[in-house]
């Protein structure tokens, strides 16, 4: 599995155990410099090559094959979008734009609404029993983020918190229960039933 076993039974319980983690000072600065764009629901060229390359640098190339009147008309869309799975599809139009990548757009526009849609958090959501699918937390479709979004605004709500602060706390615990290496793929049920199968004399 790709976390140890969890002291805890319940993101609550999590919650009730775990100091809730600060933002990174380069990332606060970042989010500031950033607090316009909701008000003015439009990013630059400038900007979105930023936000995307905070998440990801390795498609910089593929960000970078997005024009201005492009990005312009997505970032429109997504930020009058009146549901998430609109804004999603406005974002995840244009080059290089994975659905983790849309995700972290959103929270550094709105972090007291959004957390970055990241592997660590989803394996730690999965162990606690509050996603039941892809346990290894790869290949993220829309229909994950909104399950993912749900999860972490519940937890949000009943803890008073910034949707970022708890994605935030929960990559953070994650890397404490780290078992083997991060990408590690999680072999399926049908699997497991094979190779015992096959173990048997």
């Amino acid at each position: 599995m790709p976390v140890k076993p969890l002291p805890y039974a319940t993101l609550e319980d999590l919650f009730g155990r775990e100091a809730v983690c600060e933002e990174d000072p380069a990332t606060s600065a970042l989010m500031a410099r950033l607090r316009h764009v909701r008000r003015r629901r439009d990013f630059s060229r400038a900007e979105f090559l930023v936000m995307c390359r905070w998440k990801s640098a390795r498609a910089a190339p593929n960000y970078e094959r997005n024009t201005a009147p492009r990005i312009q008309r997505a970032a429109r869309a997504a930020l009058t979008a009146r549901d998430e799975r609109r804004r999603l599809d406005a974002l995840t139009a244009l080059s290089g734009v994975s659905v983790p990548v849309a995700s972290a757009i959103l929270t550094l526009i709105d972090p007291r609404r959004y957390g970055v849609l990241d592997i660590r958090v989803w394996q730690l959501l999965h162990a606690l029993g509050a996603v039941a699918r892809k346990p290894s937390g790869r290949g993220f479709s829309a229909q994950d983020w909104e399950e993912y979004l749900a999860c972490l605004r519940a937890a949000a709500r009943a803890q008073g918190l910034a949707v970022r602060a708890v994605e935030l706390t929960l990559f953070h615990c994650h890397r404490r229960f780290q078992s083997g290496r991060l990408y590690d793929r999680v072999p399926s049920v049908g699997w497991r039933a094979r190779s015992a199968r096959a173990a048997r004399p």
